[in-house]
């Protein structure tokens, strides 16, 4: 299982610094450089990275989502267009 230590340390991560340690696991594990059992270490610490910075995107899009009312007064939110 995780390590509560890990895992806070992941938490506390900029999603720039979370996806930079992500990416250099990735190439570690690709290379085939790791023993079986740091593979299994490093594959659990790349998927906390993973959850860290899916949850600072989903963060990141609702900040940005937009805030409308329709024609009939409800209000809602609908994604910016960014493009």
């Amino acid at each position: 299982m995780s390590d509560p230590i890990e895992a806070a340390d992941v938490a506390a991560m900029s999603f720039e610094d979370a996806l930079a340690e992500l990416e250099q696991i990735v190439r570690r594990l690709e290379a085939g450089q790791v023993k079986l059992d740091d593979a299994i270490l490093c594959y659990e610490r790349g998927a906390q990275l993973k959850r860290h910075c899916e949850q600072k995107l989903n963060e990141a899009q609702q900040r940005v989502d937009r805030i409308v009312i329709g024609a009939d007064g409800a209000v809602g939110a609908e994604p910016a267009k960014l493009d």
